[in-house]
């Protein structure tokens, strides 16, 4: 018999774990197949921990893996994914946008020979407009530039089978964007496609600030296109000045101009200072993430496990 995996990060959801939990199991008892559910709890502060600790006492199939501290939606991902050894594993968000009603239909498509399938959202979520905006001009970016093959409209609500797992499992780089990292893989994929609801109750894990932080580890990642941004702007500079040079000429034999150089000047080094600052910024980020990585820190740090193997 197949067996499934759901993985589930968690971060202060103490008001939507015992739905999603009730949910998940309403759905999974109708399912043939043999199942566990992987709850890991990112260093909440609230109540979610002794939720988890009542209903893995009550039920087996339930896990439960908490972390010392908040270390991030997609390491937390990763802790679950770490610790699933069945023949296909679901990931999904703990705040009920994915619905849980949804399982069968990746579990369909993945019984139909596909290695991968996302559950694509049809409908947009109900942001501030500042944040939908910047969003879709980030995704917008990453298509236009070919960074990454991640399709559009797809999150973490994912099913993969073991041997995407299993190679998803050697790649460690600790600047993680699990989107970008299954789709460059290459495995045949499907789509779901789905009315994501909004979220009922709490506040989103994803602030502002983190949202920005997981668009720049998706855009610096997996292209070297900011790098040679520099080389588009040194050869528009060049023109732009071989422009100003040959007008400065004509001017002077054809009109007798006088001009004052250093009225350009001026103005040509404070352009270029902001060109200057752009470029340092881009390379800081590449340097950033390798000192990240050479450091060799854990993903994660394991506080403690229920029903689980240690």
């Amino acid at each position: 018999m197949p067996s499934l995996s759901i993985v589930i990060p968690l971060f202060n959801e103490e008001k939507n774990l015992p739905y999603l939990n009730q949910r998940v199991h309403e759905v999974m008892k109708e399912s043939p197949l043999e199942w566990e559910l992987i709850y890991v709890d990112d260093g909440s502060t609230d109540k979610t921990l002794e939720i988890l600790e009542s209903l893995t006492g009550k039920d087996p199939s339930v896990r439960a893996i908490s972390l010392t501290r908040n270390f991030g939606h997609q390491a937390a991902l990763m802790a679950g994914l770490d610790h699933a050894a069945s023949d296909a594993v679901i990931t999904m968000d703990g705040d009920l946008q994915d619905p849980p009603e949804l399982i069968p239909d990746l579990v369909k498509k993945w019984q139909e020979g596909y290695s991968v399938v996302y559950a694509r959202r049809k409908n947009y979520r109900h942001d501030n407009l500042l944040k939908r905006w910047l969003s879709m001009l980030f995704y917008y970016l990453i298509r236009v530039l070919r960074m990454t093959t991640a399709p559009k409209n797809v999150g973490d609500f994912r099913l993969i089978e073991k041997r995407v797992l299993e190679e998803l499992k050697i790649m460690r780089e600790r600047t993680r964007y699990l989107r970008g990292m299954i789709s460059w893989m290459g495995f045949s994929y499907a789509f779901v496609d789905y009315e994501r609801p909004d979220r009922k109750n709490g506040k989103s894990g994803y602030s502002f600030v983190r949202l920005i932080r997981l668009a720049m580890d998706g855009f610096f990642s997996f292209s070297r296109v900011p790098l040679r941004i520099g080389l588009f702007l040194g050869i528009s500079s060049i023109f732009i000045g071989l422009g100003f040079m040959v007008y400065m000429i004509a001017d002077i034999i054809i009109n007798d101009v006088y001009y004052h150089l250093y009225k350009l000047l001026v103005d040509i080094i404070f352009i270029f200072i902001g060109f200057l600052f752009i470029l340092i910024w881009i390379l800081g980020e590449y340097i950033g993430r390798i000192y990240h990585e050479v450091k060799g820190r854990n993903l994660y740090i394991v506080n403690r496990k229920i029903n689980l193997e240690e």
